[in-house]
């Protein structure tokens, strides 16, 4: 869009199909239209298959050391975390089963959790200043369900989340055609492809504010500063 520079701004798109690579994943197929908009704008962005990743369950940072002496042998999530917390917009995709979100994006919403106690420079909790989005697939009912459980889940966790930060397709309830079979109908359905657009944008729109801005707003939000002792204007209730 003519006067907006999104050539700086980092993006990561985090599938959560339950299918390895190289299997066809129809969310990736979604989420690939918003990644082709947000390329187009000069976005570096990268690309996180979860399930291609030995992901241990737990709420730690590393879970190699969650417990001295017996953590897990293995975790990949303290390299991808690097990955996601290099990024200005994290977008996260996630197949329908049973009407909610994929075991693999609970696992992925556990994990950003284990590191929501850390604090960013300006003494807030770590994920502030970033922009956040959510893609779904199916064909069983559960679109705005899982959308309203994602985006309430990264947003508790300190993301900005824009407006239309949601989008999704499923087909006709029940087996049949996902979104990148033949006749499916899923990459020519408008509804989809406006609400793919107008996430993307948005997301890009509220990355530019927030990297503009240095992050968001300090003020009031320090949770080093309340740890200290400070207040910010809430009301003593010794003197109520």
């Amino acid at each position: 869009m003519a006067g907006t520079d999104f050539t700086d701004l980092k993006a990561v798109y985090v599938n959560c199909t339950l299918k390895p690579s190289p299997e066809v994943s129809h969310t990736q197929g979604l989420m690939d239209e918003s990644i082709a908009i947000m390329r187009a704008q000069g976005v570096d962005v990268d690309v996180i298959r979860a399930v291609d990743h030995d992901i241990r369950p737990g709420v730690y940072p590393d879970m190699r050391e969650a417990v001295p002496g017996g953590g897990q042998d293995a975790d990949d999530w303290p390299a991808l975390a690097e990955r996601v917390l290099a990024a200005d917009i994290l977008v996260l995709g996630t197949p329908l089963w049973l009407g909610d979100k994929s075991s693999i994006a609970t696992r992925v919403i556990e994990r950003l959790y284990g590191m929501s106690g850390a604090l960013n420079d300006r003494g807030q909790y770590l994920y502030y200043g970033r922009a956040a989005g959510v893609i779904v697939t199916g064909n069983e009912d559960g679109v705005k369900h899982v959308a309203m459980n994602v985006l309430y889940s990264l947003q508790h966790l300190g993301y900005v989340i824009p407006p239309n930060a949601d989008a999704g397709w499923i087909g006709a309830i029940g087996p049949g055609p996902s979104y990148l079979d033949e006749g499916s109908g899923g990459p020519e359905t408008d509804f989809t492809q406006r609400n793919v657009t107008f996430m993307t944008w948005n997301l890009m729109h509220a990355a530019r504010w927030l990297k503009d801005s240095g992050g968001f707003p300090a003020g009031g939000n320090s949770r080093a500063g309340w740890d200290a002792g400070e207040r910010f204007d809430h009301p003593n209730p010794e003197y109520r």
